[in-house]
């Protein structure tokens, strides 16, 4: 036994100065990283551009807004709605619908509630719809802009079909739908 204790004797003082030779591991410091520069400009760029769109929705939206009102409406807020973008609506006035062949344009009055409103279409093609039919209205719905002297300068037109009620009216008086071709239903010169 003597001998198992002369060896243990043996490794302990090596292992001894094997750590008196070697210093003792430390911990590592924590990693620390400094704020790069390329992630502070991204976050920057990023911000500069969401600023640049919400500006962009904000100012250009003012532009791009269609007001839409019935005739006596807009008539009312002439002062107001003049020079912007508006959608009127109105019944085409019997009687009042013209064309120009050169320079191709339409001119018709739009009434609503004893309230008329003149309205130049300076386009050769409008809807099927788009005709002054005697004993029936047409809801013509226009878009343009309403100008100082308080003419509606038209740059779309829209005409809504009658009812089927009154298609069905029609033809049993033997009369046909406003929108096919009727010989005689031919507008006026300008």
């Amino acid at each position: 036994m003597s001998r198992v204790d002369d060896e243990l004797a043996a490794a302990v003082r090596e292992s001894e100065e094997v750590a008196q030779a070697e210093p003792a591991p430390t911990a590592p410091a924590p990693l620390i990283r400094p704020a790069k520069k390329g992630s502070v400009g991204l976050l920057v760029a990023l911000l500069v551009v969401g600023a640049g769109i919400l500006t962009l929705v904000f100012v250009s939206g003012k532009d791009a807004t269609i007001y839409a009102r019935q005739v006596d409406e807009l008539v009312r807020e002439r002062e107001k709605l003049t020079g912007r973008a508006v959608r009127v609506e109105g019944a085409l006035k019997r009687g009042s619908l013209m064309k120009r062949a050169d320079p191709c344009e339409y001119r018709f009055t739009l009434a609503k509630a004893g309230t008329e409103l003149p309205v130049r279409f300076a386009q050769c093609i409008v809807p099927d719809t788009f005709r002054d039919m005697p004993g029936m209205d047409v809801m013509v719905t226009a878009e343009g802009t309403l100008d100082p002297a308080g003419h509606f300068e038209a740059s779309q037109i829209m005409a809504k079909c009658p009812s089927k009620y009154e298609m069905s009216e029609r033809a049993k008086k033997g009369e046909s739908a406003p929108h096919t071709a009727v010989p005689g239903a031919v507008s006026p010169k300008i």
